[in-house]
C-alpha cells in the first residue's frame, strides 16, 4: 500500500513542476531541477551592482556580481568569467572585453573586480581638456582569453554608458548598466578674505580632470588681482589619487611682482581665480567650454554683504524733494545712500529694477564706479511711469555687473502712480 502511494507521488512530481513554472512567478534566474530523488533550487545570476550610478569618463568602475551557485569550493576563492558556461563581458559604446571576477572571500558567492575607463583622446581638439594639449589615453585592454579582475581598460566618451553581462547558463544572461557623463566643474577660494602678504588656496572640483586614477593629476589655471590684471599661472594639484579635487596655493605680495605662484596685490584688491571647463555634460557639445570665475578680497574681514550697505531708499523729484505719490509721465529719481565700510577702495555696481504689480520687470538700469575708504554717497536712477498702478522698486549693490556679489542687502520700496 505504502509503495503504491510513493510511486504515485513520484509520478506527480514533473507535473507539479510544470504547473509551478506556468504560474505568474519568475522562473529565471532561479530554476528547478527535477529528479526521482527530489527537487533542488538555484540562485544563479541574482544581480549585478556598480559602486556608482554615474561615472566620469576616466573613472574606476567597481563591479559586484551575486552568484551563490558559483561558490563551488567553500574553502577557496572561486572565479567567474573564465569558461563558456559563466562568461562575463564588460562594454562601453563600441568597445567590449571578456572579463573574470573573483570571489570577495571564500564561501561568499559574491564576485567582484574593477575596470578603469580611459576616456577618448579624439573627443577634444589639439588644445585638449586643459587648453595645453592634455588628453586621456583612450587605452583598451587586449585580453587573451580574458582580463580581470582588476587589470581591464576601456575607452569611453563624456556621454556614454558601461554595461556588464553575466551568462550564468547557456543562453541565460543577467545584465547591469550605468551612465558615463562629463561633469560641471566648480572653482572657489577656500576663504572669502586673505591678508595682503599672506597666502590663499584656490580649489577646483572636476572629476573629468582625474585622468589617471592611480596618479596625482595636475593642470594649470590663471589668477589675477585688481593691481595686476595680467596675473599669473598656478599649478592645480589633485589632493589625492582619484579624488577629482585640485588645489593650488597662491602667495600674495604687496611689494613683489607676480611670478610663478606669487601674485602682486594691494590692500582691498579683489583677487580672481579662473577655471575653463572643456568637459561639459549634455546638452553641451564636446567642443563647448565655459569660463568659471571666483573672487575673494585682500584685506577686510567684513562680510561681503556689509561692505557697501545701502540705506534710506526714497523717491524724489528733479529738485530733490521727497515724493509720497507720483503721477503718470512724471520723471522721478530712485535714490539710496551708500557708504564704503572698507578701509580700501571698493568697486561697485548700483542697480535699480522696477516691476509692476504682476512681478513683470519694466526697467533695469545701473551705475558702476568705485568708492574710496569710508566714502558716503547718494546714488539715483531715473524712471518715468506711463500708466497708473502700484510699482515696486528694488535696489541692489553688487561688486560689478559681471560679478553679481552682493555688497549690501537688497532695498525695496513701493511707487504709487496716480492719474494726472
Amino acid at each position: 500500500m505504502r509503495n503504491n502511494l510513493e510511486n504515485k507521488l513520484k509520478n506527480l512530481i514533473p507535473i507539479l513542476i510544470i504547473v509551478v513554472c506556468f504560474l505568474p512567478i519568475q522562473c529565471i534566474p532561479s530554476f528547478a531541477q527535477v529528479s526521482q530523488q527530489g527537487i533542488t533550487t538555484s540562485n544563479i545570476g541574482s544581480g549585478i551592482q556598480f559602486d556608482k550610478k554615474i561615472f566620469s569618463w576616466t573613472d574606476r568602475v567597481y563591479i559586484t556580481v551575486y552568484a551563490p551557485d558559483f561558490n563551488f569550493d567553500p574553502n577557496n576563492i572561486d572565479t567567474i568569467g573564465e569558461t563558456q558556461d559563466d562568461k562575463v563581458t564588460v562594454c562601453t559604446t563600441g568597445h567590449c572585453i571578456p572579463y573574470k571576477l573573483s570571489e570577495t572571500n571564500p564561501d561568499t558567492g559574491v564576485f567582484s573586480g574593477y575596470v578603469t575607463l580611459t576616456g577618448d583622446p579624439s573627443v577634444k581638439d589639439s588644445l585638449g581638456i586643459d587648453g595645453q594639449g592634455m588628453n586621456p589615453s583612450g587605452k583598451m585592454s587586449t585580453c587573451n582569453p580574458t582580463c580581470g579582475p582588476r587589470d581591464g581598460f576601456l575607452p569611453s566618451t563624456g556621454n556614454d554608458g558601461i554595461s556588464v553581462s553575466f551568462e550564468y547558463t547557456r543562453n541565460q544572461v543577467v545584465t547591469g548598466s550605468a551612465l558615463i557623463r562629463w561633469n560641471n566643474g566648480v572653482v572657489s577660494w577656500l576663504q572669502p578674505n586673505y591678508p595682503p602678504d599672506g597666502q590663499g588656496v584656490l580649489q577646483i572640483t572636476d572629476p573629468d580632470m582625474n585622468i589617471n586614477p592611480d596618479a596625482i593629476d595636475k593642470f594649470d589655471t590663471s589668477v589675477w588681482s585688481d593691481s595686476d590684471s595680467s596675473g599669473t599661472t598656478i599649478t592645480m594639484t589633485e589632493t589625492d589619487k582619484n579624488s577629482g579635487v585640485f588645489q593650488g596655493t597662491v602667495y600674495f605680495s604687496t611689494n613683489l611682482t607676480s611670478a610663478g605662484n606669487r601674485l602682486h596685490v594691494s590692500n582691498g584688491d579683489t583677487i580672481t581665480g579662473e577655471y575653463i571647463d572643456r568637459t561639459l555634460p549634455p546638452p553641451y557639445s564636446p567642443s563647448s567650454q565655459i569660463r568659471f570665475l571666483t573672487t575673494a578680497i585682500i584685506g577686510t574681514n567684513l562680510p561681503t554683504s556689509d561692505r557697501v550697505p545701502a540705506s534710506n531708499p526714497r523717491i524724489v523729484d528733479s529738485l530733490g524733494n521727497v515724493l509720497n505719490k507720483v503721477t503718470v509721465n512724471q520723471q522721478i529719481q530712485i535714490v539710496s545712500d551708500l557708504i564704503n565700510r572698507n578701509d580700501n577702495k571698493q568697486p561697485f555696481a548700483y542697480l535699480v529694477q522696477i516691476q509692476d504689480g504682476n512681478g513683470i520687470t519694466l526697467s533695469l538700469s545701473w551705475i558702476t564706479g568705485s568708492l574710496s575708504p569710508n566714502q558716503n554717497i547718494s546714488l539715483s536712477q531715473s524712471w518715468t511711469p506711463t500708466t497708473t498702478g502700484t510699482y515696486n522698486a528694488q535696489i541692489f549693490v553688487w561688486q560689478g555687473i559681471s560679478e553679481p556679489i552682493a555688497l549690501s542687502s537688497p532695498q525695496a520700496l513701493q511707487i504709487p502712480v496716480l492719474g494726472q
